[in-house]
């Protein structure tokens, strides 16, 4: 059967009740919470398991243990209920006349150059009564600000092991470096990796998250550190030097997907490849999500489409 059919007949008391059987373990139980009968409920997870042509729980007078169908499904259906209630957040969120929810949100200078403009455009349509703050810098800085709770979250690659302990990461796209010249540059009649230490390089620094990418990618060519190279973060240096002289800007896609897009500096033809890197949602363990945070993460969601960062 089409997974449109089936999904037109699955009702929210299917789901309700499975998980609640799930989390209890107990038909019984699980009728208790839901204030419904034994058979009531019975009768509904029976119906759940026609639709579905599957058998997901199977009943003893232990109480209730999942199938390996039933595992898939739990899994699938909490996330469900979860997302529900956000939504469910989200609308009373909207209508808290006079109250604005506030959140603080760290990125990366490749996020927040070019996603988070669009991330936030959204976020302001959806939940146009809350407050929004934002802050940007490396990774080291702004995991520092999310471990101290000045930040909620942090946009960006995937950081050195040892500063995710207790930390959790949520993929949103992959994201290689570029390596980007002004229109007319030399390099763009013959591009040649191994001829980029003929020119200034705008290099990551040290503390950069796509440094070790950069050296790895650069000695695997042969290439070391290039000998005219600047170090800098400065997404605004870097814009307007590399326009106005003959420099190379090695830098993460997203500083500089404007100025590609536009044609205002443009993309030497290397395979970087080997430079892609998850770029994604760093949270605390501990800490809960609220309305308007997820919120946030469907307008991210939103934007990333829109842009198509991860093609």
């Amino acid at each position: 059967m089409d997974n449109k059919v089936i999904r037109s007949r699955i009702k929210l008391r299917h789901i309700q009740c499975f998980s609640e059987a799930v989390r209890r373990g107990s038909l019984k139980r699980a009728a208790d919470q839901l204030n419904l009968t034994q058979p009531a409920m019975s009768k509904t997870l029976k119906e759940l398991e026609q639709i579905l042509g599957k058998v997901l729980l199977i009943r003893n007078r232990a109480g209730v243990s999942l199938t390996d169908a039933g595992q898939v499904f739990a899994h699938f259906a909490d996330m469900s209920l979860s997302a529900l209630d956000h939504g469910l957040d989200g609308i009373a969120q909207l209508d808290r006349a006079g109250k604005r929810a506030e959140i603080s949100v760290g990125a990366l200078p490749s996020v927040a150059a070019a996603l988070l403009p669009r991330a936030v455009a959204e976020f302001e349509r959806l939940s146009p009564t809350s407050s929004l703050r934002i802050l940007d810098g490396p990774i080291a800085y702004l995991v520092d600000q999310l471990r101290n709770g000045a930040v909620s979250m942090v946009i960006g690659r995937l950081g050195d092991p040892s500063i995710m302990q207790n930390l959790s990461f949520t993929q949103l796209y992959q994201e290689e470096v570029d390596f980007v010249v002004r229109p007319g540059h030399p390099l763009l009649e013959a591009p040649r990796l191994e001829d980029i230490v003929n020119w200034p390089v705008i290099y990551p620094p040290a503390a950069a998250a796509i440094r070790p990418l950069v050296e790895r990618f650069l000695i695997g060519h042969g290439i070391g550190v290039p000998p005219k190279a600047l170090e800098t973060v400065s997404g605004a240096f870097g814009r307007v030097y590399t326009r106005e002289s003959d420099a190379v800007w090695i830098i993460s896609r997203g500083v500089v997907w404007n100025e590609l897009a536009e044609g205002r500096l443009m993309r030497l033809p290397f395979d970087t490849g080997l430079t892609r890197g998850p770029v994604g949602l760093l949270r605390r363990e501990d800490a809960e999500q609220a309305a308007e945070e997820g919120l946030f993460v469907t307008a991210l969601t939103r934007a990333i489409g829109q842009m198509k960062l991860a093609e």
